[in-house]
């Protein structure tokens, strides 16, 4: 039976006049992997934090079992600005040491690419302070992944890495020991790693079994036994559900839920895009050309990042673009964005970017774009027109489509300068689509938005005709909705994979063992001085000389203790037999610790 981790009972936690959690009771136990979902502020992070301790409960009562080995990755990090990378994570072992630690090497090849942390400045050795809120994130996972834990609780865990970094950590937490409680908006990581589902909503947590494909099968099942009046959310669930059962690939390969309830609850649910009906409108609105590249080489300063590049977007074309950080992702775009924006006055350093003269274009960067703070949410969006045609008699007023990215009618009253950063982002995706574009270039759209809100970004671009690049670190996202995958390997080309994201991930990891093997702190490994190798051969064999010697003094022991007894009357006798004894203990106890030292060398 499952040991008891952690108990929540009849626990309640009010911030100002609302309640985040009402009367919540729960548990984790061992073994469990639980993913905690719901809109940004209904209280995830608070559960989360009150599970750790690191929050107190207005009333009701959070238990944790004796002893237990707790590890916790905040939004916020506790490292030491001024220590180096090495201390915060390997304690400052030597090299020879953590290298042939095998779960080191994974982590640090997992999360930094690399046993010498390529990217940043002076490896292992770079001090803490000046880097990135990413880079620390990063730095901060690592220190915890590196010890052992009967539980972790992890706040985002998938924020800040590429799409391999995910994949590694989904496949390193399937591995431990640990269980495992973990709020992430990353539903392919949740159906990797999950066995269970918190669903945080209005002051309640509701629980299902399995990953998140099947909490978004249990999910829809129970408001339609509700019959709940939120029929466009059920609407967008039950459609969430047909991708997760029609989509390629599948989520799981091998569903946990009911396959035949599935199909019949989604049999009325068309396909998430009629794709050669959206391609034929595109043609309509773009002509025959979009974006047409001939021998472009891009650059970032002096660094060449792609070259030679010949390639075409055509009308209709859903392009997911990923890549390691630094190849080039961003920096395409712009290029393209600069072409189209400046009619091709300006070009990249090489070749030409030739831009259809239809093009509409409309670019998403990574950047919240900044809005008078005093701006009203509505009138923000009503700056850019007040109605938007979605295409196929698909029309929607601003305020419509403010309450389809989750701004209620009172919310669309709230100053911008009020608005979280999920809110911010959330507006700007929204002004660009008011703009009625026939291309968009999406530059990490799922940062910081909440599952409810991805669902509802993909339902709007489902039926959206026009040619579209996404670039995202959310592998469900891009899967969803693209239709081809390109990548940037760092090799200064742009390859189509017709497997998609899996080969891609395939791709990395050859490129990262050979990496691995040429890295001077595995060559170190792997061709160990003779000095090491003499150490370690010299260690044995007094390791078995010491093994011997220990043998023997277990026998004069027993000895000793032999004739005490048989002079028990002796008080005499049985003091000088003690006293030898004692002195043999001493020995012991200096021959075993020569022991633990040597069995390290060894």
């Amino acid at each position: 039976m499952a040991v008891n981790l952690v108990n929540v009972e009849n626990v309640s936690k009010v911030y100002g006049t609302r309640a985040l959690l009402d009367g919540v009771s729960l548990g984790v136990s061992e073994g469990d992997r639980i993913g905690v979902v719901g809109r940004n502020g209904d209280g995830k992070t608070t559960l989360i934090r009150m599970l750790a301790k690191l929050e107190d409960a207005d009333s009701g009562r959070v238990t944790q079992s004796g002893g237990l080995h707790l590890g916790v990755l905040t939004q916020h990090d506790s490292l030491d600005p001024t220590a180096t990378v090495r201390h915060e994570v390997i304690r400052d072992l030597a090299d020879h040491e953590w290298a042939g630690n095998a779960k080191i090497r994974d982590v640090l090849t997992g999360l930094f690419g690399g046993l010498d942390l390529p990217g940043f400045p002076q490896g292992l050795d770079t001090v803490i302070g000046p880097l990135s809120g990413g880079e620390r994130r990063r730095i901060a996972l690592a220190k915890l992944l590196i010890e052992e834990q009967d539980l972790i609780i992890l706040d985002e865990p998938t924020n800040h890495l590429d799409v391999e970094g995910i994949s590694w950590l989904a496949q390193h937490l399937r591995e431990r020991r640990s269980a495992l409680v973990c709020v992430t908006h990353d539903r392919w990581f949740l159906d990797q790693v999950c066995t269970r589902m918190w669903d945080v909503q209005k002051g309640s947590v509701y629980e299902y079994e399995g990953g998140y494909s099947d909490y978004v099968f249990a999910r829809a099942e129970r408001e339609r036994i509700a019959a709940t009046e939120e029929t466009k959310r059920q609407n967008l669930v039950r459609k969430e559900l047909a991708w997760l059962r029609r989509g390629a690939p599948a989520r799981t390969s091998k569903p946990r839920f009911r396959v035949e309830a599935a199909n019949e609850l989604i049999a009325d649910v068309p396909p998430p895009r009629d794709t050669s009906e959206l391609m034929k409108f595109a043609s309509t609105r773009l002509g025959k050309t979009v974006f047409d590249l001939k021998d472009v080489t891009v650059q970032a300063g002096p660094k060449v990042l792609l070259k030679h590049l010949t390639w075409q977007l055509g009308p209709g074309d859903r392009v997911g673009l990923v890549g390691v950080n630094g190849a080039g992702k961003t920096s395409l775009l712009r290029a393209m964005a600069e072409a189209a924006r400046s009619e091709g006055e300006r070009q990249p350093a090489a070749g030409r970017v030739v831009t259809g003269r239809t093009v509409k274009l409309a670019y998403l960067s990574q950047e919240v774009a900044e809005l008078d703070p005093t701006l009203r949410v509505l009138q923000a969006v009503q700056q850019i027109r007040d109605r938007v045609d979605l295409g196929k008699g698909r029309e929607l007023t601003a305020g419509q489509l403010c309450e389809t990215f989750g701004f209620s009618k009172e919310k669309q009253w709230t100053p911008v300068g009020d608005l979280s950063g999920g809110e911010r982002r959330r507006l700007q995706i929204l002004r660009l689509l008011m703009d009625e574009p026939n291309v968009l270039f999406l530059d990490e759209p799922t940062n910081d938005l909440d599952i409810e809100t991805l669902t509802q970004l993909e339902d709007l671009l489902d039926g959206w005709p026009g040619s579209m690049i996404v670039i995202s670190h959310d592998r469900f996202f891009v899967e969803r909705t693209t239709d081809k995958v390109f990548a940037l390997l760092g090799d200064a080309t742009l390859r189509m994979l017709p497997r998609g994201i899996d080969e891609y991930i395939e791709r990395r990891h050859q490129m990262e063992e050979a990496a691995a093997a040429a890295s001077p702190v595995a060559k170190a490994v792997a061709e160990k001085p003779e000095k090491n190798a003499a150490d370690a051969r010299a260690a044995k064999k007094e390791l078995q000389k010491i093994e011997r010697q220990l043998d023997k003094l277990s026998e004069n022991e027993t000895k000793l203790h032999a004739q005490i007894a048989e002079n028990a009357t002796d008080f005499g006798k049985v003091a000088e037999l003690d006293a030898r004894l004692r002195d043999l203990a001493g020995e012991r106890e200096d021959l075993e610790m020569r022991w633990l030292e040597l069995a390290e060398d060894a």
